[in-house]
């Protein structure tokens, strides 16, 4: 670590985000309204001339969805990035009413539930980034990998960041939003602070993907598909429409089951599913890509909000506090409510305050990731062969419960609003539990949780 002699007299109106993928933008954004210069320090080159795929966002080749509540605290933080996202390709649609969704139970009815918008990653963090950038107090350094902080002259706080070319960097804040490569544990340990707790559960899932060309079919009566694993079949796969004219398909396993990356491999794990109807969407489709793989999907969060001691000016967001198996499409949505949460607990403290506050700021941000870690968790404890702590008799129950939830939430749609206002993150989990939901699964008790579902559901057209 290098010292200043003064904490922050060259970066007293100035905070730097390290990271430029979602929850680093979007900080940026938040950081713009307190500070009259905000840096984001981002390793990899960025493309100026459209969408391109960057080494340090490996997961953006694979499904990504933006749950209904990331979307409207996208559109809050950023009014009109919507319609931007839109007419740049992304589609908007209703969750599961468009889609193909073989739950573990059976396949979900043309219900209403949550919107989604769904896109490549590469166009959402591109369109994002160019919003973002329209603030002239933002500006990006790409290409600039940060190799530590800064520590101020007075010992317990953190006055900017050191980067691989150009030398230090001062700053009255730095937020690291670098993700899963973050290597603030490793900084703090250096400025004398003990690592963050971490808890992590891996059920070993597996992601492989390719782009197809989407077969023209104006009858075709559903957009998107997924076709959900469970414990006694662990495989599963997702179609979502990408960038206009593509799809995206994901097949994922759990262990022993994770997808091939080769061909004729793909295809033929795509005909082993639960329901054909994924493999004959695109057996006879044209591929764009080779398949590509993905492992990194363990749940991992390191509690820097029960540190009992923090230094002033540092703060950690999105992924690189708490990350998700990604098969629950939460990591943007989080990151998005990361933001907002952010920017609630910055509420009324001017620029100079800030540094004093961030060991309580980063309390007060942490809970935007509970519900999705619950989510996440809970579900992948269902899974014999997942590491972490085992689950305790609480959630043994909620995960019975919710088998029964999820078996209404097919053809009720009393149920499946609720549900996917769960999923979306839009309500919270307790919303399940409101004495009438109770009543109503409990209604739907001889309804089997795990049946043999058929091949294909009731509103299901072949090609």
């Amino acid at each position: 670590m290098d010292d200043t002699p003064d904490n922050h007299s060259e970066g007293r109106d100035h905070a730097v985000v390290l990271g430029a993928g979602l929850a680093g933008l979007l900080t940026a954004r938040v950081l713009a309204e307190r500070f009259a210069r905000v840096t984001v320090v981002e390793r990899d080159e960025l493309s100026e001339d459209g969408p391109r795929f960057r080494p340090g966002v490996p997961q953006s080749r694979h499904a990504h969805v933006l749950w209904a509540r990331g979307v409207d605290v996208m559109e809050g933080l950023l009014p009109g990035i919507t319609g931007e996202l839109t007419a740049g390709g992304c589609a908007l649609l209703e969750s599961p009413r468009d889609f193909l969704w073989l739950s573990p139970a059976d396949w979900f009815g043309p219900l209403p539930g949550s919107r989604v918008l769904l896109g490549s990653r590469e166009l959402i963090d591109w369109t994002l980034r160019r919003a973002v950038l329209r603030d002239g107090r933002i500006r990006v350094l790409a290409g600039r990998p940060a190799t530590g902080l800064i520590a101020g002259a007075d010992g317990r706080s953190v006055a900017g960041v050191t980067l691989r070319e150009g030398g230090p960097l001062p700053a009255r804040l730095v937020v690291d939003a670098t993700g899963r490569t973050s290597k603030t544990p490793a900084w703090l340990a250096a400025l004398g602070y003990p690592a963050p707790a971490l808890t992590r559960y891996d059920s070993h899932l597996g992601y492989s993907s390719r782009t197809y060309r989407t077969p023209a079919d104006p009858a075709r009566p559903w957009r998107g598909m997924y076709v959900q694993g469970r414990p006694d079949s662990p495989r599963g796969g997702v179609l979502v429409p990408v960038d206009g004219d593509r799809w995206l398909v994901t097949l994922i396993g759990n262990g022993e089951h994770a997808p091939p990356t080769r061909d004729p491999d793909f295809l033929e794990f795509a005909r082993g599913l639960r329901s054909p109807a994924l493999y004959d969407a695109i057996r006879a489709a044209e591929p764009l890509s080779d398949p590509t793989g993905f492992r990194g999907t363990a749940n991992e969060r390191r509690h820097y909000e029960r540190a009992d001691r923090w230094p002033e000016g540092l703060l950690v967001t999105g992924d690189a506090a708490c990350r998700f198996n990604p098969v629950y499409g939460h990591g943007m949505t989080v990151a998005a409510l990361g933001a907002q949460a952010l920017r609630e607990a910055l509420a009324g403290l001017a620029a100079e305050g800030i540094p004093a506050a961030c060991r309580a700021v980063q309390r007060r941000t942490a809970p935007a990731a509970s519900a999705a870690w619950q989510i996440a968790t809970s579900e992948d404890l269902r899974y014999p062969g997942t590491e972490g702590p085992p689950p305790d008799r609480a959630t043994r129950i909620l995960q019975r419960y919710m088998s029964r939830v999820m078996v209404g939430a097919n053809t009720d749609a009393a149920l499946c609003a609720p549900f996917f206002g769960v999923l979306s993150l839009t309500a919270p989990p307790s919303t399940l539990l409101s004495p009438g939901t109770v009543l109503r699964v409990l209604s739907k008790w001889r309804l089997p949780t795990s049946p043999e579902a058929p091949a294909y559901p009731p509103h299901h057209r072949s090609a």
